[in-house]
């Protein structure tokens, strides 16, 4: 099964909740890997990837070395079409979904992580939106309590919803050592009673806080 991790920016904690999300699998016994939908702002080896592994408690898996779970990587740390730019490199999603299905037949369950947001562009005509409408795939979405994220997550549920995209599930990061709790709990207690409105059949978490 493949499931697609998304959030409301870069630095929503989406590669961190991947890496939980994926050791929880595998304590209830699960074969899981996780994949980077695009990585910008490496060379080499994609970073997200290296963390998720270091969360799961894991060496770099075969997969890994012959860059099947990082099929796309662009040196400049932006979006992948302008990455792709930068780099004279078309971004080729054929071999993306590829490597998806690939993984998909090797393992029980497949976290597809995005790169920044739901609107981010891959290429100069299709957004990140686009190809998770194409393939179908449930989401899970990352949010938070920073200022603006209100809006920001209010919006991505109102583009998941127009394009009937499944929300399987909500996980909501603090980020530990934020001071401004107000915010914090607010922004909380706000987006659960919106997504529990807006996608009933969606589990809502707060992801814990972990020492990297």
């Amino acid at each position: 099964m493949v499931t697609v991790i998304s959030g409301v920016d870069t630095d929503a904690g989406k590669s961190i909740a991947t890496g939980w999300w994926a050791k929880r699998l595998m304590a209830s016994g699960k074969r899981v890997i996780t994949q980077k939908l695009v990585q910008t702002g490496n060379t080499g080896l994609s970073e997200d990837i290296l963390r998720h592994r270091e969360m799961m408690g894991i060496s770099l898996l075969p997969e890994d070395e012959t860059r099947l779970t990082m099929p796309e990587i662009y040196s400049y740390p932006c979006s992948p079409h302008l990455a792709a730019k930068i780099d004279q490199r078309p971004l080729d999603l054929d071999k993306i979904t590829a490597a998806t299905a690939e993984l998909n037949a090797r393992y029980d369950d497949v976290l597809l992580e995005c790169a920044g947001g739901l609107m981010v562009p891959l290429t100069e005509d299709l957004l990140t939106i686009d190809y998770l409408q194409a393939q179908g795939h449930p989401i899970i979405f990352v949010t938070g309590g920073v200022l603006g994220s209100i809006s920001h997550t209010l919006l991505a549920f109102e583009a998941l919803k127009q394009r009937h995209l499944r929300l399987s599930h909500i996980i909501y990061n603090r980020f530990p050592g934020r001071k401004d709790l107000i915010i914090d709990n607010e922004s909380c207690d706000f987006l659960r009673r919106k997504a529990a409105h807006l996608f009933p059949e969606a589990e809502w978490l707060e992801l814990p806080v972990i020492q990297l």
